[in-house]
């Protein structure tokens, strides 16, 4: 991923609804942020300008992450799995990456212990 080229050289295989797994990682501190879908748009234009697009199932549309809230991902590097069904995209967040304004989706422990840090109140952002 040398000067902002981004590619994928290997085949993918995208689910029977045309999705694959896209989990999002801090780059510098390995913290899993979230976990979203891309279908081959988002990807193409996540490759194309180097902020991460994904999938929205619930609302059937391709979403550039920030788009609202100006919270973006820009991708540092993306890594595939051995099956080729499942992205790792090291990030550089901007802002929280959680839509409930917190800096991880995984900010609670199975007890339901807040653990997380919350970043943003997302009644004043969306």
């Amino acid at each position: 991923m040398k000067n902002n080229t981004f590619k994928i050289g290997i085949p993918l295989k995208y689910d029977d609804n045309g999705l694959i797994t896209a989990v999002a990682q801090d780059h510098l501190t390995g913290e899993v942020l979230m976990v979203a879908y891309m279908n081959a748009e988002a990807l193409r234009m996540t490759l194309k300008t180097g902020i991460v697009h994904y999938w929205s199932r619930s609302r059937s549309k391709l979403w550039k992450k920030g788009e609202s809230s100006g919270h973006v991902q820009t991708v540092k590097e993306i890594l595939v799995d051995c099956d080729g069904d499942a992205l790792l995209l090291k990030v550089e967040q901007k802002g929280g990456a959680c839509h409930t304004g917190y800096k991880s989706c995984f900010y609670r422990t199975a007890d339901g212990d807040i653990i997380g840090e919350r970043l943003f109140d997302p009644d004043e952002v969306y």
